[in-house]
């Protein structure tokens, strides 16, 4: 099926009460990973790169590579920039065929981020790419932040209100105590379900979920028992995830997990095998893992049958 854009898969999820996951991918494995748990759970997928990722293995591969993996399915699929910063990558990108895009002006002040937004959604949309944005910041959310400082970093309702009137975006990633990297919290995660709601109220577009891994804790004992050093290391519970989507978002962003899982996979294989010489022994592995993670996520955020 050909790529489609991501305002497709997230408006119908919008509507119907669930989330569509994205998954990061840099590399063929991981890609294949992805689509085949989307495909075996009969789900919608997004699959996304960050401006990191690109550099890495560079836009016209990424694009031929999920081309080709989504061109073999019968799955809906969106290839989707995460969190680009800056305008020439972006128009990079849907010149080379993602159908999605993110502009990420979270760290300007409101004005300058709605006006960078609305330059973004005005060329992306006469190209029929969907636009992401970000409003608050998503980043470490710890115990010892006073309510205030929270307060501070968290996406507010009525300024998310006029972001998405001022701008036309079609989705928008909200600050609701989420943040990236493995370790995400001290103590347990206090999502804002309430603004969440708040906020969906007033805008009614997709919201987006960001830095959602929950770090399971099976999969850092694995790795740690094989050498990985990640202890400390906490996430997202899936029944926070499950509240989330409850209450109005349609779309949850997951890295962390597939990167854990990877990594624990590879260790094993590694370790078990010292003579393993074949990348496809080691990296066959932890495809597999990737695709398990997938497949439980897809089942969390309950887009499972719904391609």
């Amino acid at each position: 099926m050909p790529l489609l854009p991501m305002s497709v898969l997230l408006q119908k999820a919008n509507s119907e009460g669930y989330a569509v996951a994205a998954f990061n991918t840099n590399n063929m494995e991981i890609t294949q990973g992805i689509i085949e748990g989307a495909v075996a759970e009969r789900s919608p997928v997004i699959i996304q790169c960050s401006e990191g990722a690109l550099e890495y293995a560079g836009v016209d591969m990424v694009v031929a590579m999920v081309k080709a993996a989504a061109g073999n399915v019968d799955i809906p699929v969106a290839l989707h920039l995460d969190h680009g910063k800056r305008f020439d990558n972006i128009i990079r990108c849907i010149r080379a065929g993602f159908t999605s895009v993110m502009i990420d002006g979270s760290h300007l002040p409101l004005d300058e981020n709605i006006a960078l937004t609305r330059k973004v959604v005005d060329v992306a949309h006469a190209a029929g790419v969907s636009v992401e944005a970000e409003l608050g910041r998503i980043a470490g959310i710890e115990d010892h932040v006073s309510t205030s400082e929270r307060e501070a970093i968290l996406t507010d309702p009525a300024e998310a209100e006029r972001f998405v009137a001022e701008t036309g975006v079609d989705a928008l990633a909200v600050a609701i105590g989420t943040a990236h990297g493995p370790r995400k919290f001290k103590g347990e995660p206090k999502l804002e379900l309430d603004r969440i709601r708040e906020i969906k109220s007033r805008v009614g577009i997709p919201l987006v979920m960001h830095g959602a891994s929950a770090v399971p804790k099976d999969v850092i004992e694995k790795a740690v028992k094989y050498g990985a050093q990640i202890e400390g290391a906490s996430g997202v519970p899936d029944e926070a995830v499950r509240q989330a989507v409850a209450n109005g978002i349609n779309k949850v962003n997951i890295d962390t997990d597939m990167r854990l899982a990877m990594i624990a996979a590879m260790r094993e294989t590694l370790y078990n095998n010292p003579d393993a010489t074949d990348p496809r022994k080691i990296l066959g592995p932890a495809r597999a893992a990737v695709t398990s993670v997938v497949r439980h996520k897809i089942s969390v955020l309950g887009s499972a049958g719904r391609a």
